[in-house]
């Protein structure tokens, strides 16, 4: 049964994402001297995951008519905006679903943080990879096309996300094993959260040339080498072996 449900899970992302890990990067994950880093930045990962949903929050509550009167004074917005009424976006369900996805992803933080404590892991600041950067730099303008481009790169963020939980997940000890498959039916729901948002503020046909825009860079990205070890990163090759 837990099978066929991790299918289940699995499939939409599958067909999503234009490519699976490859078996190198996977070759890499699994040595256990890549184990602290992976859970130092798995947690930072979680962490920034929720500041994007808690900006995206921000910004949408900065289109709003009050927005300048509910800032406090270092520019923070305050909750109450909130009930306002939106200029050109109704983006309530938004909102909501920012909201929810950011307590999600500090939980999965100390999730995590749990583990390390618990294995005598130090955390650590980890590098960023080219990857959520190569992303975003593709992001449009203005500020209705560059929300629909930030959400469908979220989508892929977390798909990959699920995808790589998925294929790590055999190659490690039961308890992290256990914990991995665990956060499948999250990072799926946020991948279907991230469409279902970009969806409201484009046609559908808009949308998918987006979406296909983004899969091809996400591809390349992941299909393509990489001088840096990260979750999300290509197919490692040190400089040694790139001479």
């Amino acid at each position: 049964m837990a099978v066929n449900t991790t299918d289940e899970l699995l499939a939409p992302i599958y067909t999503f994402l234009r490519c699976q890990t490859p078996e190198l990067w996977l070759a890499e994950a699994a040595k256990p001297e890549r184990l602290a880093l992976l859970l130092r930045e798995h947690a930072q990962l979680e962490i920034m995951a929720g500041q994007a949903a808690m900006t995206l929050i921000r910004q949408t509550l900065g289109r709003c008519p009050d927005s300048e009167a509910s800032q406090g004074k270092g520019g923070e917005f305050i909750g109450a905006a909130v009930t306002a009424e939106f200029n050109d976006i109704d983006s309530m369900d938004l909102l909501n679903k920012m909201s929810k996805l950011a307590r999600e992803e500090l939980r999965h933080f100390e999730q995590v943080m749990a583990i390390m404590k618990k294995r005598e892991i130090t955390y650590k600041v980890v590098s960023g990879s080219r990857y959520a950067k190569q992303l975003h730099s593709k992001t449009r303008k203005n500020f209705r096309d560059k929300l629909v481009d930030t959400l469908i790169i979220g989508a892929f963020i977390e798909a990959r996300s699920c995808e790589r939980f998925a294929k790590l997940a055999p190659f490690l000890d039961a308890e992290l094993s256990k914990f991995y498959l665990s956060l499948l039916k999250s990072e799926a729901r946020h991948y279907q959260d991230y469409i279902n948002l970009a969806g409201q503020y484009c046609s559908a046909e808009n949308l998918q040339l987006r979406i296909d825009h983004f899969a091809e860079l996400e591809r390349q990205l992941i299909c393509s080498d990489d001088t840096e070890f990260r979750f999300h990163s290509g197919v490692y090759q040190s400089e040694e072996e790139g001479e």
